[in-house]
């Protein structure tokens, strides 16, 4: 759910900022608008891969822990959505807003600063190493990029905010000497950020009274952070992973019509009852071989597959569908035979003692 927030919140607004653009919109502005979009796009997709609680066992090859605790995860929802109204304001508006509002909104930008670092910092570091050895670390690559943007967003508009006040500092005279030194301190530009930045701490109060009053601890926002397992600031141990107990391509083609793919025999996987046939024992041997020959290249092809191929197992449910997978898998049967009988000294017996 929080993946499928951030990615309607980033179209919306990337829609409505090409959509209000203005002539000093440019190129540069476009890029950053559509990259945000494609960003939130990866988030959600890695958020939908990684959904489980550090409480529940999982299958490594279907899913994988959160990076946030889903109990605590409205503090961290919150504190998005005021971010991304401050962005959008900022951005559409700049220095046009109201003086007070402008301050409020710059000091929204700075706790989305802080939180967006503490969350690259969270997904940074995935420890997959105790769920499965074959779990790659796709959580980084998927959702990394996405707050990282929101980062350097942030920063740009609050640059853009103090040299766009010191330069109209600058523009300004005043007679009296007083006023004169006044304007002199603006012209640093500095004012507005500084404003904002003693306003954070009543800012990030209010909020979190707010939050306690809609059921949420006081210190939600760190336990959505330490209520996790596998990332970087994980407090939790989750329970040993699941066996896995998904079926591949050659084990769904051997269930399709049977004067196709010939079955031969009830066979065990996973301690459960399999239909097995020839193609399925010659891959099978086949992968034996390789893991006792060159088991680091039977790990990576094994972790390619788990990712991929299973996935691509799971659709498969009908007959006719087992039958285009039998028939595709045909010319690879025949190339595992092949280097079977190439270099083992005992090719059928490996192929015969599958799923005994």
């Amino acid at each position: 759910m929080f993946g499928i927030i951030i990615l309607i919140t980033g179209i919306l607004i990337g829609w409505v900022l090409l959509k209000k653009r203005s002539p000093n919109f440019t190129w540069r502005a476009i890029v950053i608008v559509v990259l945000y979009i494609a960003f939130s796009a990866l988030f959600a997709l890695g958020m939908i891969i990684h959904d489980k609680s550090y409480s529940e066992a999982i299958d490594p090859v279907d899913n994988c822990y959160a990076p946030f605790a889903g109990q605590h995860a409205l503090s961290l929802l919150t504190f998005f959505l005021l971010y991304h109204i401050a962005l959008f304001c900022v951005w559409i508006k700049g220095r046009n807003l109201p003086p007070l509002t402008l301050v409020l909104m710059l000091s929204v930008l700075f706790i989305g600063c802080i939180v967006n670092v503490v969350v690259i910092l969270q997904l940074v570091s995935h420890h997959t190493e105790s769920i499965d050895a074959y779990k790659c670390n796709d959580g980084t690559i998927l959702l990394l990029p996405a707050p990282l943007l929101n980062l350097l967003i942030s920063l740009l508009l609050i640059i853009k905010v103090v040299k766009e006040e010191r330069m109209l500092a600058r523009q300004r005279t005043f007679k009296n000497s007083f006023l004169r030194y006044c304007n002199s301190l603006l012209a640093r530009g500095h004012h507005k950020a500084i404003g904002a930045l003693l306003l954070l701490l009543p800012v990030w109060l209010i909020i979190t009274l707010i939050l306690i009053l809609l059921g949420q601890d006081f210190n939600s926002l760190v336990k959505v952070f330490t209520d996790t397992t596998t990332w970087t600031f994980s407090q939790k141990m989750h329970p040993p992973p699941l066996d896995h107990r998904g079926h591949y391509l050659c084990t769904v083609a051997a269930r399709g019509n049977p004067k196709l793919v010939k079955p031969l025999r009830v066979g065990v996987r996973h301690g459960q009852p399999a239909i097995v046939n020839r193609q399925l024992m010659i891959a099978n041997a086949f992968e034996e071989w390789i893991q006792d020959i060159m088991p680091a290249l039977h790990q990576f092809i094994r972790q390619l597959y788990d990712k991929y191929g299973y996935n691509l197992s799971r659709k498969i449910n009908s007959v006719k569908a087992s039958n285009i997978t039998y028939a595709i898998m045909k010319p690879l049967e025949w190339v595992f035979l092949l280097v079977l009988y190439l270099f083992c000294a005992h090719p059928e017996a490996r192929i015969q003692k599958q799923y005994r």
